[in-house]
């Protein structure tokens, strides 16, 4: 009589225990967004391109055109063939041109931010190997809006 009692109990107890291990791995299972839910980038970054170095050359240069719809700040550039990027200007000071290293890059809602020669601008320091024509280097650039979100985008530069 214990056995014949004692099987359905333990058949609702194993059948109790798979729907709540069941649920609790469907709870943790983040729901895949459709591409149509996930928010548009917050920055366009176009024209993404690194002078190309020499042999022995440490220190190389990369530029861009970065398009925001809201007013954000670049705060943090980095790269895969340094652990060393700053964002820095040119400008004329006193009738000499002058390059001065940023914090951050002010990036004005729906107004182009072009980083080019002659004034801001990606310096890439401690480089290691020649940057050569034609080669991919990958980017993520980290900006902060207003209220202190942070957001990063990926780009990727070629090497003219």
């Amino acid at each position: 009589m214990k056995i014949k009692l004692l099987k359905p109990l333990l058949s609702v107890a194993l059948l109790l225990n798979l729907i709540t291990a069941t649920s609790a791995i469907y709870a943790e299972t983040p729901a895949i967004k459709s591409r149509s839910e996930t928010s548009p980038p917050k920055v366009l970054i176009e024209n993404a391109w690194v002078r190309a170095t020499n042999k022995g050359q440490s220190v190389g240069a990369a530029y861009m055109t970065l398009t925001s719809q809201q007013d954000l700040s670049l705060f943090c550039v980095t790269s895969d063939v340094t652990d060393n990027v700053e964002i820095h200007n040119m400008a004329m000071q006193n009738g000499i041109m002058k390059m001065r290293m940023l914090d951050s890059l002010a990036i004005k809602a729906n107004k182009p931010t072009q980083l080019a020669p002659g004034g801001f601008h990606l310096m890439l320091f401690d480089l290691e190997k020649p940057l050569i024509k034609g080669e991919k280097i990958h980017f993520t650039l980290k900006f902060e809006d207003k209220n202190g979100a942070v957001s990063e985008q990926k780009t990727i530069a070629t090497v003219k």
